[in-house]
């Protein structure tokens, strides 16, 4: 049996959630990633270009407002305050992504949705609610639009329209008719491309503000009356017939209502493209296994799937921090000398001459298994030629952080923490009260500002 009208149908599925609907333990999931998102938004506090957006945002913008810009500790408008969110949430490579759909939910979604249910007045429970409309909205998009799609366009700055408009609807109870004309107006507002990438441009964070703020004012003209295309999605002149050669409609509405796919989106350990990931954690088991030294690896082959191919590859020599998250070779660098690759290692040693020389023994080949287990799975295996000559094998099946390997709420707590501390947006006492509330959203009456102002 065939779906003959998929965006209505997602439509009415977002617009029709109800909070009762969600499992516990999907509730549960999204209180951990509404934490990490509060910590992977602060770390943008101090960053260049997030700090640009800001810049122009708040001189566009109202100087109060009901809604919190997290990095700034001052109220504005619902629009200005998730643009920036969204742009300061992207850019410490932190912040969850869902393997299926290379999208990352978490930057587009929970900025639009923190400032409206705050402009509101709107529950706890309200703001849970609407963050799980958008990320199965958003990850279902992602999974649509396919492998060819992410080649060439950022899946989230596409898909992540619709996700913040989803969002976004549920908590203006947009019906289903005025949820599918939001999608529409969304939709034909998608975009982001990789380009970026070969000039270290700060396009990225462009991506998720233009997202976030595209999909909240999508779902504001919608309940206003504004109409959107219908079939923005599976259209003839739709989302997939410009952007996608391998476009799965099925993938629309698969398992609504059953498969929360808002329970599979995975954490990121390492501050860097996910695709580095799981290259990452076998070159560590490896290194365990063997007692091996970095001065003792002579080469490392990352064998990866296309993708990472197509968004690795043309980073060779990275030019700035945000760069060199993309390049697989300082990547497993500084994995290897500080067996993590987190803001600090990035920061003060992506360009020491020890990271170099390590950087640059690292090649990528496409493998076979690999390529065909993804994206639903992102397997992660290296070869280790050593300096005596010997050869050594590291497999990772389920890198840290997925939901078969998941960060624990202690690890996520350090995780926040130490974002926090390397940003510099808040002390560890306010830290932890901060994730006391979020961890507890559920139970509030009304979504309060997180931060205390800054006086």
């Amino acid at each position: 049996m065939t779906d003959d009208h998929p965006s209505e149908t997602l439509a009415t599925f977002a617009a029709t959630l109800r909070f009762g609907s969600i499992p516990d333990a999907v509730v549960r999931r999204t209180e951990d990633l509404f934490v990490d998102w509060i910590a992977s938004a602060i770390a943008g506090k101090g960053a260049r270009a997030v700090e640009s957006i800001a810049r122009f945002i708040e001189a566009m913008g109202p100087i109060d407002g009901p809604s919190e810009v997290l990095i700034h500790r001052r109220r504005t408008s619902p629009l200005m305050a998730a643009t920036i969110n969204a742009a300061s949430s992207h850019v410490a490579e932190q912040d969850d992504v869902h393997n299926g759909s290379v999208f990352h939910p978490a930057t587009v979604v929970f900025p639009p949705t923190l400032a409206v249910a705050q402009a509101l007045g709107r529950s706890g429970a309200d703001l849970l609610l609407a963050a799980v409309a958008g990320y199965e909205v958003g990850i279902r998009v992602g999974e649509f639009l396919g492998r060819e799609h992410y080649r060439i366009f950022h899946t989230t700055g596409t898909a992540g329209t619709l996700a913040a408009a989803a969002a976004v609807g549920r908590l203006l109870n947009l019906t289903p008719e005025q949820m599918l004309h939001a999608f529409g107006s969304a939709g034909t507002q998608s975009a982001g491309l990789w380009e970026f990438l070969r000039d270290a441009a700060d396009s990225k964070q462009l991506h998720t503000a233009h997202a976030a703020g595209a999909g909240l004012a999508a779902a504001y003209l919608a309940r206003d009356g504004f109409t959107g295309a219908r079939r923005i999605l599976e259209g003839p002149q739709g989302m997939a017939a410009g952007m996608s050669r391998d476009a799965d409609v099925a993938r629309l509405t698969d398992g609504l209502g059953s498969r929360w796919a808002t329970a599979e989106t995975s954490f990121k350990y390492h501050a860097s493209c996910r695709h580095t990931h799981p290259a990452a954690d076998a070159l560590l088991q490896v290194m365990r296994d063997h007692a091996l030294r970095p001065a003792q690896i002579a080469q490392v082959i990352a064998h990866v799937h296309r993708a990472a191919l197509d968004v690795l590859g043309p980073v060779t020599q990275p030019a700035t921090v945000h760069q060199s998250k993309f390049s697989m070779g300082t990547v497993l660098a500084l994995a290897a000398r500080f067996q993590r690759a987190g803001l600090p290692e990035f920061e003060l040693h992506y360009l020491d001459a020890e990271t170099i020389d390590l950087r640059d023994r690292v090649r990528m080949e496409l493998d076979d298994e690999v390529d065909a287990a993804y994206p639903q799975r992102w397997i992660g295996k290296v070869t280790v030629l050593t300096t005596d000559g010997r050869r050594r094998h590291g497999r990772v099946d389920q890198p840290k952080g997925d939901p078969g390997n998941s960060l624990s709420r202690d690890e996520l707590r350090a995780k926040a923490l130490r974002l926090a501390a390397f940003s510099g947006a808040a002390s560890v006492a306010e830290m932890i009260t901060v994730l006391e509330r979020a961890w507890s959203i559920a139970g509030a009456d009304r979504v309060p500002l997180l931060f205390a102002p800054t006086k």
